[in-house]
Formats: C-alpha cells, structure tokens, sequence
C-alpha cells in the first residue's frame, strides 16, 4: 500500500480512511493522524482556510472545497452513462455492481429512490430490454441499497438463464431421462429414408450428438406469443428437427405407424416449426428458460402434434433404437421435455 497524496480525484472521507490505514500497517499506531503530515499530502493546487487544527475541520474544509464538487458531479456524469451488459454480451455484473456502489459513494447519492433511477437508467440498453422491464416492476417496494442489488441480482441470474435466439440447448426427455439427438447420415430404413432423430439411451448426460440451436425471429421465446414458434437445428449436422410433408403425404414412424420426425435441410416439403408450451401451468405467463418442462408441437393437416417418445424399439443393422414420433392423442408423461440450457450464442 502506498502513501497516497489528495488531488481532488478521490472521495476525502476514502482518503482520510486510506491514511489511517497505512499509518497503522507501515507504523502499528491507532491513534490520531498527525494533522501537519496530512496537510503535506494535499495537492497545491487546492487552497485550505486557515484555522484547520484537526482531522475533521480538515475534511469538512475538502469537502467544502469546489474540486470536491467536481469530483461528486464527475461521478454523477458517470452515473447517467453507466451501462450494464450481461455476462452474455461480454459484460461483468459484479464489476458493474461495483462500479454502481462506488459511484454513489462518490456522488454521495444515498437515497434509495435516486438510485433506483440510475440503476434503473443503466439497464435501458438498445439491444436487449428483458433486465430492465423486469427490475422496473420488482425495484417498486424497494427500501434499501442492498435490497436493491439483490433483486438486480436475481433478475440478471433469471435472464442468464433465458433460453435466446442462438442459444445451444439439450431436451432431455423427462419419463426416460434420456436426451433427444441424432447422427449425422444416420438415416431411417423406412419411410422418407431421411436423418434418423433417436433417444440417446446409453447416455445420461448431453454429447455433441445431442445438441441442438434455437432459431427465433425474436430475441426471448415468450409463452405468451401463442404465434412464436421456434426451430431446432442439429448442431452436428446443421439439419433441422421437422416432419415431412410431400403433397399432404406424411411418413410414418417405423414401429407405431405415427408421424415420422426427422432432421433434414430447409426445404419446400419440410415443416420445421415448433410450438412450445410449458406442461405445468396452463396459463404461464414467463419466458422460455432453462429447466423448464414444455410440450413441443407442429402443426399437421392444420392441428397440432405432440413430439413424442416411449420405449418401444426398431432396430437398423445391429443396432436398437427407441422411437420417436408426433402425435394428437392425449397428452402425457412421454410428450414431457426439460429443455437445458448449454451455452448462450
């Protein structure tokens, strides 16, 4: 630690504090600061009044000084222009919460309802508008900085888990626990002889064969636009998740004779647009995050089916798979996905 002299460029309160501290590590004294050795420290370039005979006229002499208000109304500036970015855009939210505080401090803004409106000001960025729309509504009954910080907190931890256009994800099918994946040229011996979509049954965890990109016309997939559909591209091969529709003419699953899914490249005959709903609220009014347990549907003669899949198996070679399949029958456990999030784009 060093002996720090005063220009103007740091809160006299914070530099006061500094010099009790390396006082006491450089000299193990606790007791006053010799006043004429702090006098020295001061920038000659800011005139004092006479009279100042303790620490504390000192500091109210800085503070009273006009580069005392140059520096508040710096850190009030850079209030107005402070940015948060999330960790997915390249940003650092303890950093930037750190910044926060210490603006504050230096502005010597302590009333909760003025932070509000800077913290509130630093989320308003062009590009993405979920963390300030949802502060705005949670900072309302806020009372105190810290309580404040912490609904940020909670809000930035909610949006990082936010499923977004672009994001890689896994669906792990909830009865099995197993995830959906595929294999590159892997195809079906039957039906649109197309790429095979398999449940990776020797799998317990996600691997590159099961993963999977979110395609979206919008940023964040919200349960409430009933006319947002997304798509699932198969990260491996580029193919999308889909059925085939040549003339009103579907393929069939090879066992049960439901609607054949498969992965393939967009086309004219192929339908790669999925529904989702979440499977455990009728009415859920939040945005597509991970963990969440969804339906996946696409529209088929103008009604929607069900991604499906239960443990009946084909074989091709040697080798066994379960089927997976759409279909409009009842809904139940097996139409269940838990979509999780592996990494932002």
């Amino acid at each position: 630690m060093e002996l720090q002299k005063y220009d103007g460029n740091i809160h006299p309160d914070e530099w006061i504090n500094d010099l009790h501290t390396y006082f006491d590590i450089k000299h193990e004294s606790h007791g006053p600061l010799d006043l004429s050795i702090v006098k020295s420290l001061i920038d000659f370039t800011i005139s004092l009044p006479t009279g100042i005979d303790d620490i504390e006229k000192l500091s109210k002499a800085l503070k009273e000084n006009i580069s005392f208000t140059v520096f508040k109304n710096t850190n009030r500036r850079k209030l107005q222009s402070l940015k948060y970015i999330p960790e997915s855009n390249g940003g650092d939210t303890a950093e930037f919460i750190s910044n926060f505080r210490k603006l504050c401090s230096n502005a010597e803004i302590n009333d909760v309802k003025e932070q509000k409106k800077y913290l509130y000001g630093a989320c308003l960025t062009n590009y993405f508008d979920y963390v300030s729309n949802e502060f705005y509504k949670e900072m309302k009954n806020v009372n105190s900085t810290d309580e404040l910080i912490k609904k940020f907190e909670d809000i930035v931890l909610e949006e990082s888990n936010l499923i977004k256009n672009g994001s890689i994800v896994a669906l792990k099918h909830v009865t099995s626990g197993k995830y959906l994946g595929s294999i590159k040229n892997l195809c079906y011996t039957t039906g649109s002889f197309t790429q095979m979509v398999r449940i990776f049954v020797e799998s317990p965890e996600p691997d590159t064969n099961s993963l999977w990109r979110i395609n979206l016309d919008e940023e964040l997939a919200s349960y409430t636009d009933t006319n947002l559909s997304l798509q699932l591209q198969h990260c491996k091969s580029n193919k999308f998740l889909g059925i085939i529709n040549e003339d009103y003419r579907y393929y069939d699953s090879p066992i049960t004779k439901h609607t054949e899914v498969s992965c393939d490249s967009i086309g004219h005959y192929f339908e790669s647009y999925w529904g989702f709903s979440h499977s455990k609220l009728e009415n859920h009014h939040g945005y597509l995050k991970s963990g969440d347990t969804i339906n996946l549907s696409i529209i088929k003669d103008n009604c929607d089916e069900f991604l499906h899949n239960h443990d009946v198996q084909f074989t091709i070679g040697n080798d066994t798979f379960q089927e997976v399949f759409c279909h409009k029958e009842r809904l139940g456990g097996n139409d269940e996905w838990c979509i999780e999030l592996i990494k932002h784009a």
